[in-house]
């Protein structure tokens, strides 16, 4: 076995109701990658997960905060943890979806830290900004913590963490603050222009361990290039420095052209550019041991079932072409869940039903260099500056 895909349609319990997380994003990516064969691959097994463990649950989070979320909607006092907002609603059996989410994403952790695969994907993983205490931006428990807390139980010692959602990776950061065995790399929109408002690259960590945290904030409008170019700048030279024994990823997909959160430019191309890039990574420096979540993405039908298409092409063999026609009964299928669908889910000026697994974008960026450049170079920098030292690594020296 190579890879393990985590999925069951029990994962879309996890449903805010009226609300930008819609579930029907998984429901329509798992239709995509099976009509392309992606999971129908040799040493691909695709495995139902089991709801966290509660012990490990409460290492990451308070168990009074756990106890308000099987409460909820029940009990009033929900609202002291950051529930019943329009960001978190509570919703029927929230605790049993959540804990299922996070469960997949240990799974997957589990079956790449004692080799039964090399790599493994949870999509409806990915939930970042959840805090110890409290529901934060759409996320309960948050599993990417809870995943990287189990792998260093099971004997990890350094543990590499790369957040590409276009919202900074704000709760794996706090969880790890302190914790030199992690280091929490994000690259998101600038926090002045967006939430969480935090990942600004002088938090490089807590004072027992500097340089732990890496932040990349990118200025509205950054296109593939771009943000190829910054991910270059930064994240393999802090994860060379670093030397993790095992990669985890979140592959948000709201840096999309069209999505209706934030504002980036990237195309399904880029980001497919990136998880390439991810993966090369996992095999330089890893053995290959590369756990991958899910995340942010707001063009529910645009762009989540290509890119995270993409995203388990790339975890499962070999990446698909750009050029691959999108068959016609995924299409058929998705206008027959649209119809059924409780609300409008094609962006007004989005181009519809995809017929195709590219955008014609570019994985092409010109390389870093020191200098002033353009907003994106300064931003890159700014990175460089604040924590490439902490490293052991020259800011000012692109071969770092």
């Amino acid at each position: 076995m190579t890879a393990v895909v985590l999925w069951s349609d029990e994962l879309l319990s996890y449903d805010l109701g009226d609300h930008p997380l819609d579930p029907i994003r998984l429901e329509l990516t798992i239709a995509l990658a099976r009509d392309l064969g992606v999971l129908d691959r040799p040493g691909v097994s695709v495995m139902a997960p089991s709801p966290v463990d509660e012990a490990l649950l409460v290492r990451v989070h308070d168990p009074s905060y756990v106890e308000a979320v099987k409460l909820a909607p029940g009990d009033p006092y929900f609202a002291d943890f950051g529930m019943g907002t329009g960001d978190n609603p509570v919703f029927d059996r929230m605790h049993e979806a959540s804990a299922l989410v996070a469960g997949g994403s240990v799974a997957a952790a589990e079956a790449v830290w004692s080799g039964a695969a090399d790599r493994a994907v949870n999509i409806a993983g990915g939930l970042h900004h959840a805090m110890p205490d409290r529901a934060a931006g759409f996320c309960v428990y948050n599993d990417p913590a809870i995943a990287i807390t189990r792998l260093l139980d099971l004997g990890a010692n350094r543990v590499a963490y790369v957040d590409i959602d276009v919202h900074h990776g704000d709760g794996v950061q706090e969880i790890f603050w302190d914790d030199p065995r992690v280091l929490t790399v994000s690259l998101h929109e600038t926090p002045l222009a967006l939430f969480p408002g935090t990942g600004f690259p002088h938090e490089t960590g807590g004072p027992g361990a500097p340089g732990s945290a890496v932040n990349v904030a990118l200025p509205p409008g950054t296109d593939d290039g771009a943000w190829l170019r910054a991910f270059h700048a930064a994240v393999p030279s802090v994860l060379r420095a670093f030397r993790p024994e095992v990669l985890v990823t979140q592959c948000g997909a709201d840096t999309y052209i069209l999505d209706p959160l934030a504002d980036l430019r990237l195309t399904v191309d880029g980001q497919r550019a990136a998880h390439l890039a991810l993966r090369s990574l996992a095999d330089e420096l890893c053995a290959g041991k590369w756990v991958a979540t899910g995340g942010g993405g707001y063009a529910l039908v645009e762009a989540v079932p290509r890119t995270w298409t993409h995203l388990l092409a790339t975890a499962t063999g070999d990446p698909l072409d750009p050029r691959t026609l999108i068959p016609r009964s995924w299409q058929e299928f998705v206008r027959s869940r649209l119809a059924r669908a409780r609300r409008g889910l094609l962006q007004v000026d989005g181009p519809g039903v995809p017929t195709i697994m590219t955008d014609g974008g570019s994985a092409a960026y010109r390389p870093w260099e020191p200098g002033e450049g353009d907003a994106v170079d300064r931003a890159i920098a700014a990175t460089r500056n604040a924590v490439f030292p902490a490293l052991g690594l020259d800011p000012h020296d692109p071969r770092d």
